[in-house]
């Protein structure tokens, strides 16, 4: 019949949920929020490649990356088979690069770095800096300098994370060529082949004794003047015993050491607690050092004049936004 209502047919609706009501009455221009925003990640084999070569064994690798050691394994044996080549020598304890698995690791720790700086960029246009700098440095900075350069970052950029390696001039050269870090700092020459060089400070040998120490009082030293104090010299492996070397060298006088160390914290706590001497690297001239317990007065020997604090990244290395941001305010500082 025209005009006539049509009958109703079905079944009856279900009620609405209590998820779908509020879904229902949310206002038109409510908006959902946004979960966190997740860091960009190179592909898997790429980061598997390279945990297996810096632990030297695919099980301790598994372990650092929270992953079945036989799923990590079966993932490099495909990438050989794919490569048709050998990555890693199987030893019986452990594993070591081959040759291709060498040029394989360059690559993919290259690809791991230019990652990191694609992500910092992207950031950057979105008005952030985030990411992570990683600093390798020697140790005569790591009380002071360093801290005090990072925090004076963060203050400015909250959301950038450090990381921070304190090793020998050797160590931190060849962190630097793995890509292990994005700058270093260092008191040794570096090879100009395979290091750009971005800064350059001079630095003083500085003798540290306690404030109330008999030479406390005197603005300058030479080696000749510590012979009659307990003595804590760095081992080979620091730049500052080459430099102490080269100095005796130009001497009539040798230095017996009570104390030889890697530590410069260990040197220091041994020439606080026996009221001796021990040498660390500072900026020139006469000083406190922090927290107040030590004296720093420069050893004028010329040898020591001609210390510097290089600071320098891998030759073509691309930064991110964040470690060239902080790379500028280090040179800042430095200069």
């Amino acid at each position: 019949m025209s005009g006539s209502r049509r009958p109703k047919t079905g079944t009856a609706r279900a009620p609405r949920s209590a998820e779908a009501r509020t879904q229902g009455d949310a206002k038109p221009d409510a908006k959902p929020r946004r979960s966190a925003r997740k860091r960009l990640r190179p592909p898997r084999i790429l980061s598997y490649v390279d945990a297996v070569a810096r632990h030297g064994s695919i099980r301790k690798a598994a372990e650092a990356l929270n992953v079945a050691s036989s799923a990590l394994n079966r993932q490099v044996l495909d990438l050989e088979a794919d490569l048709g080549v050998a990555l890693f020598e199987r030893l019986p304890r452990g594993v070591r690069l081959t040759a291709a698995g060498e040029v394989f690791l360059a690559y993919a720790r290259h690809a791991i770095s230019e990652l990191k700086a694609v992500e910092s960029q992207i950031e950057q246009l979105r008005g952030l800096i985030r990411g992570e700098v990683s600093v390798a440095a020697v140790e005569s900075v790591a009380a002071e300098l360093l801290p005090a350069t990072i925090c004076q970052f963060q203050a400015t950029h909250p959301n950038v994370r450090f990381n921070v390696r304190i090793g020998a001039p050797g160590e931190l050269l060849a962190t630097l060529i793995a890509d292990q870090a994005d700058v270093i700092l260092t008191h040794d020459a570096l090879p100009k082949k395979e290091v750009h060089i971005l800064a350059q400070a001079r630095q003083a040998l500085c003798a540290l004794m306690v404030p109330d120490h008999p030479l406390a009082s005197r603005a300058e030293l030479r080696l000749r003047d510590c012979l009659s104090y307990p003595l804590a010299l760095a081992d080979p492996s620091l730049a500052g015993r080459a430099l102490i070397e080269r100095a005796l060298a130009q001497t009539s006088f040798d230095l017996d050491p009570r104390l030889v160390s890697n530590s410069v914290e260990a040197m220091k706590a041994y020439a606080r607690m026996n009221r001796g001497v021990c040498f660390q690297f500072r900026k020139p001239g006469k000083s406190l050092v922090a927290p107040g317990d030590m004296i720093a007065i420069p050893v004028m020997e010329p040898p020591f004049l001609q210390a510097k604090l290089v600071l320098a990244t891998r030759r073509g290395r691309v930064l991110s936004i964040a470690a060239a941001a902080f790379v500028d305010l280090l040179m800042s500082v430095l200069a």
